[in-house]
């Protein structure tokens, strides 16, 4: 008899997407696919794309680490975003990015303490990598959260082609700086924004960015991914809060030193460099204990980690979390 065996990351009974609605959404991958199992590109993927022009991405794998709790709506994922370059609010991503963020041409620099570096354009740095399905928590640290089925290739794969030295401790992100397409990049006045020294940056240390849960996402409900969510490559970290997970990623850089990041830069006192979601330790204007679901009324705890502990806890092993959070 074989027994699974619970993992932290599992959800109660209770919250399982009913097995009729997972059938419904597979039998869309199945018949919309315009590419055979593990073909990445749609050879219509190109230049900016407004909504309704997003290609589906075919058939892939899925994870054992993908959570069966109930999906948020794509409609959902799609209009509420924070993605600052192109605003403060979260519907400026959904009414700015489509149609104005170039999907293609599209580069990524790979540099520092690495032996595979250069310029590489989205073809080629993506080229021989198999596109699979993770579902993942996405927790916020303004306290709102969802389920997102993201499709990806894990960042270890990415980072052992390029071969970093032992000098790489860390992995430091960038997001493209083009302030023609990006409002925020060129703002004036009093504005928060204004303060930002862009590009964005963001930074795992390298034992974070090779744990096996850390994924470069190209696409989201097997659909390439919308310009709102930071098209056409994006990082996802599902231990720590959303605002880790780069988007419109344009350089990758590997360095012996911790990175400066541009939250911890902007507000050192209320986002940490790890930012792992912890319902411990609050941000100092409100609570982490417990989080909403975005399209639900009630709330719900927030699960250490965001519920990947026994994945990622032996990472931080020693480490205070309340200094370093």
């Amino acid at each position: 008899m074989l027994i699974k065996r619970r993992r932290a990351s599992d959800v109660r009974p209770s919250e399982i997407t009913p097995e009729s609605l997972y059938r419904d959404r597979r039998r869309f991958l199945r018949t919309s696919a315009l590419a055979a199992a593990g073909t990445l590109l749609a050879p219509g993927w190109s230049m900016a794309k407004p909504m309704e022009a997003l290609e589906p991405l075919g058939e892939m794998p899925g994870s054992d680490f993908s959570t069966d709790e109930a999906l948020t709506p794509y409609e959902e994922v799609t209009t509420y975003n924070n993605f600052y370059e192109f605003g403060s609010s979260k519907d400026d991503p959904m009414r700015l990015a489509p149609g104005r963020l170039e999907h293609r041409p599209w580069t990524v620099t790979v540099s520092g303490e690495a032996g595979n570096t250069g310029e590489f354009g989205f073809e080629d740095f993506m080229r021989g990598l198999t596109l699979e399905e993770r579902i993942y928590r996405l927790r916020c640290v303004e306290g709102w959260s969802m389920v997102i089925p993201w499709n990806g290739v894990p960042l270890a794969e990415v980072i052992r082609r390029a071969q970093p030295t032992s000098r790489a401790k860390y992995v430091k992100f960038s997001t493209k700086y083009d302030p023609q397409v990006f409002p925020a990049q060129r703002a004036r006045g009093m504005s928060f924004l204004a303060s930002i020294d862009w590009p964005y940056t963001e930074g795992l240390r390298m034992d974070e960015a090779m744990n096996p849960l850390t994924l470069l996402a190209v696409g989201l409900y097997g659909k390439e991914l919308p310009s709102q969510n930071g098209a056409p490559i994006r990082l996802v970290v599902p231990w720590k809060y959303g605002f880790k997970s780069i988007k419109s990623i344009a350089h990758i850089h590997f360095q012996e030193t911790e990175p400066e990041t541009t939250w911890n830069l902007l507000a050192p006192n209320e986002y940490g460099f790890y930012a792992n979601v912890n319902p411990n330790v609050n941000h100092p204007r409100w609570s982490q204990a417990r989080e909403r679901r975005i399209g639900e009324f009630f709330k719900q705890d927030t699960l250490m980690f965001n519920g990947y502990q026994e994945e990622v806890a032996d990472l931080y092993a020693g480490m205070d979390l309340r200094k370093y959070y």
